[in-house]
């Protein structure tokens, strides 16, 4: 069993981000940290199913609305990948001055993308995994490349992510194409863990073999088989968690769940 303790940290846009950290009700093992898909947010079933599986197992778990997303202030259009790397580190910083350092980061989607580029800046990390992850920011211009040139002309246009409008401005194009996780996931120099279903439709299974052929060890690769892009399908999120809490337990250390 777990509860449910909603937390706020401030962005680095200056914005009141809002969390929830799932916290064990027995003992607790370690604590870490989950970052959501592009537009998905910290109540995505994803998000939750992950977390509270995970904390079910005694792992606590901050999940977090991204800029402009459910409870957070400030605009989604504002943000960018960079954005959402510095708010990452901020959350850690945030469950390190509560007393319950970070010692797993696990990344959905762009999330998993965020994480790999956050790594090196959260003290006390652990592990890392990536569940469904770009191996380039870059890619989730596929959801967009239709209105890519009208963007960077015009400075922003209405897209549809998932079947929501989402307003694309030129710096978010222009942040993600500059990204590059290379150097972060070669000097990770931390376990990784990469999952991935091969039959992706979204983030090609392409992309969690760059990103592991890139890592060095120890680093694993688990196939999602059965498993769609946002593990909405019956137990996906729920195998998910049993899987890293498995796979972690040699990285995590117990803390104060005061």
């Amino acid at each position: 069993m777990s509860r449910s303790e909603k937390i706020s940290f401030t962005g680095s846009t200056g914005d009141t981000l809002a969390g929830i950290v799932d916290v064990p009700e027995g003992p607790v093992r370690g604590w870490g940290l989950y970052s959501h898909g592009l537009t998905l947010g910290k109540d995505s079933p994803a998000a939750s199913r992950i977390c509270k599986g995970l904390a079910e197992q005694g792992v606590g778990m901050l999940r977090f609305d991204n800029l402009g997303l459910g409870g957070s202030a400030g605009e989604w259009s504002a943000g960018s990948f960079s954005v959402k790397v510095a708010d990452t580190i901020l959350a850690a910083d945030f469950m390190r001055l509560t007393g319950r350092e970070i010692s797993l980061l696990v990344g959905h989607s762009f999330g998993g993308a965020a994480v790999l580029a956050a790594a090196r800046d959260i003290p006390g990390l652990n592990a890392v995994v990536t569940v469904a992850a770009p191996y380039e920011p870059k890619h989730v211009e596929h959801m967009f490349d239709a209105e890519i040139d009208s963007i960077l002309r015009d400075g922003s246009a209405v897209v549809d992510l998932g079947g929501r409008p989402m307003e694309i401005r030129r710096h978010f194009v222009e942040d993600v194409e500059s990204a590059d996780l290379r150097d972060c996931i070669r000097t990770l120099h931390k376990p990784l863990m990469v999952m991935h279903s091969p039959t992706d439709n979204t983030v090609g299974i392409d992309n969690a073999s760059e990103i592991f052929r890139t890592a060095r060890h120890p680093r694993s690769f688990i196939s999602l088989e059965g498993s769609e892009h946002l593990l909405t399908g019956k137990g996906q999120a729920a195998r998910v968690a049993r899987i890293i809490g498995a796979w972690a337990d040699p990285y995590l250390e117990i803390r104060d769940s005061a």
